[in-house]
């Protein structure tokens, strides 16, 4: 069989099967080019989903006659002066142009910022014309029309144009969170407008802007540096959560990634505090040496490679978790508003109208307050009196809540115990509201809390197998088990070498009981070989401490003295992580005295 060499043609429309994926591919091509030019306006015009067109115009350096020639050859850039291990531009592979013009009818109208007039070339399915001298602004323009017309083939795989055009709004949030000093604009006939406005070095302000403002309310701010790694943002608080990993944005060196090991960072970041299929909010910005990342894994750029992935995930969940620690225990800003709107007579989020005869004159609310039932817990305020009735439902002092020794007051954060609602609910007073604790929730987190601590500081117990269990793997696998065989022994795993091809298991976790020892280390091999970390069974041990947790902590139905549910308050404001259960439920919400005069019509 004879080797030839395809036509040039043939060659750029293979090559834009990798680049140019979908109509957000081409804008994310273009939108990059005009931040490495230094725009400080862009504006996208869609049609079709961007199919039918798709036309980005930036206000940047532009581009000369003879720029333009090159432009629109492969592997022709003007940004990859130092090699690929100094790569410090969104763009560099000099692809994406002649890519886009191999299957689409493209056209660039440029204009330098110190030239009296700009030029024009067109490509039309890989055929170049001729630069000729064209009206312009100070800026460029690329226009990309009919995509994949040239390829028919790719148009079947395409979406529907609302699917593509969201895919492109979804590129361009992502480009405004990342660079907060441009404004962006996006328009067309397929699509409402959105604009946002530059923020300057307000990243969170345009973070709102991108998410909505509830984010700016329930942030905590991230700010972490670990062997020449930086890494700044915001994260969520862990009850301000999605059903989708969609609010989730991470840049590497300033650009917009789609990364398996920093999604896997988060997810262990929140582990036990965000509810199984939800997922957290957050906006991570890592810095670091560009010699020790690789963005040219693929040609879109959306995959990187770290040279020290373990330090890159240890550092993203030690800052979170820290974050978390020192300001994550508060309660979620959407929390009252939700509350709020479910006390309105339909219930349906609409603005509040306080309740009159004329408009509900048998049922204010859509509950009756007849079934709210309250203890009646002794305090230093009442009477020291006794009566027979109340005493008959106190319990005896509990084991594992200390009694408080003085009355608690309510400048506290979570105030001071007032009551205990259908023996779960802890209402307490606060110095400009009230707070609702799920007291069962809430001691459950206390109590996990307190095992992850004895799981962290010291050697966990294990138990020696009857038998030992003999676990054949690859070599290399052994030998990667073999490197971590010392920090997996203070989670209470022993194991050694057997042979060149097989690890001898002889102890194993005393918390998780029976396990088939085969499939552990077999999954801890793997994550070794992929992350270089071994977090899987620290993971494991975490889950089998939230089971017991759950089931060691105080239930609910049972009534709690004010000693005890002052106890217990100040145990949670003293405990990072108590804003939410093991399953990512709020232990508590707060309303605050405005909110609960609002539905009143108080205010």
């Amino acid at each position: 069989m004879t080797i030839r060499l395809l036509p040039e043609t043939l060659v750029n429309q293979i090559a834009a099967g990798e680049v140019i994926e979908r109509p957000a591919s081409a804008a994310k091509e273009l939108i990059e080019n005009a931040i490495d030019a230094g725009a400080s306006r862009i504006e996208i015009a869609t049609a079709g989903g961007g199919k039918a067109l798709l036309r980005v115009t930036d206000n940047g350096s532009g581009m000369q006659p003879s720029d333009l020639e090159l432009a629109v050859q492969r592997h022709c850039t003007s940004k990859l002066d130092e090699g690929l291990d100094n790569i410090r531009t969104l763009g560099f592979r000099g692809e994406a142009l002649p890519s886009i013009g191999s299957v689409a009818r493209l056209s660039i109208t440029s204009r330098p910022r110190n030239a009296d007039s700009g030029a024009e070339i067109t490509v039309t399915g890989g055929k170049v014309t001729p630069v000729r001298p064209s009206g312009a602004n100070p800026g460029t323009i690329v226009e990309v029309r009919d995509l994949f017309f040239a390829t028919p083939a790719r148009l079947k795989f395409l979406k529907s144009e609302r699917a593509e055009a969201g895919a492109i709004t979804e590129v361009v949030r992502r480009m405004a969170i990342a660079f907060p000093h441009i404004r962006f604009t996006l328009s067309g006939s397929d699509r409402s407008t959105i604009e946002f406005s530059a923020t300057g070095a307000d990243r969170l302000a345009r973070i709102a802007q991108v998410i909505g403002k509830d984010f700016e309310e329930n942030a905590i701010e991230i700010d972490a540096e670990r062997e020449g790694v930086r890494l700044t943002g915001f994260a969520g608080l862990p009850v301000f959560n999605r059903g989708n990993a969609a609010h989730q944005f991470a840049f590497v060196n300033g650009r917009p990634v789609a990364d398996k090991l920093i999604a896997s960072a988060l997810r262990g970041a929140y582990a036990e505090t965000v509810p199984s299929g939800r997922f957290p909010v957050a906006v991570l910005d890592l810095a670091l040496d560009p010699a020790l990342v690789d963005v040219n894994v693929h040609p879109a750029k959306s995959d990187v490679r770290f040279r020290d992935p373990g330090l890159v995930r240890g550092l993203i969940v030690g800052a979170i978790r820290e974050a978390l620690a020192r300001d994550g225990d508060r309660s979620s800003t959407t929390a009252a508003r939700a509350m709020g709107a479910a006390f309105r007579p339909d219930n349906s989020g609409g603005p509040f109208r306080p309740w009159s005869a004329a408009t509900s004159p048998s049922r204010p609310f859509a509950f009756s307050p007849s079934r709210l039932e309250v203890s009646e817990p002794r305090q230093a305020s009442f009477s020291t009196v006794d009566r027979p009735s109340a005493r008959m439902h106190e319990p005896a002092p509990s084991a594992d809540l200390p009694a408080a020794e003085a009355p608690i007051a309510t400048n506290h954060l979570l105030g001071a115990a007032r009551a205990q609602l259908h023996e779960n609910y802890i209402v307490a007073q606060t110095g400009d509201g009230i707070v609702i604790v799920d007291q069962h929730a809430a001691h459950e987190r206390l109590v996990f809390e307190e095992m992850r601590k004895a799981i962290s500081n010291r050697a966990l117990p294990s138990q020696a197998m009857l038998i030992p269990d003999i676990v054949d793997l690859p070599e290399e696998a052994c030998d990667r088990l073999m490197e971590h065989a010392e920090s997996l022994k203070q989670l209470g795993l022993h194991y050694e070498r057997f042979g060149p091809g097989a690890i001898l298991v002889r102890e194993t976790p005393s918390m998780l009981g029976k396990i088939d020892c085969q499939s552990l280390i077999r999954d801890l091999a793997d994550e070794i070989g992929e992350w270089d970390t071994s977090h899987g069974l620290h993971q494991r041990l975490e889950h089998v401490a939230a089971t017991m947790a759950c089931h060691g902590s105080v239930r609910s139905g049972r009534r709690l003295r004010i000693e005890e549910m002052d106890a217990l308050l100040r145990q949670m404001e003293s405990t990072p992580g108590s804003g939410q259960c093991n399953h990512g439920r709020p232990t508590y919400i707060t309303l605050k005295l405005s909110d609960i005069e609002r539905l009143f019509g108080r205010s």
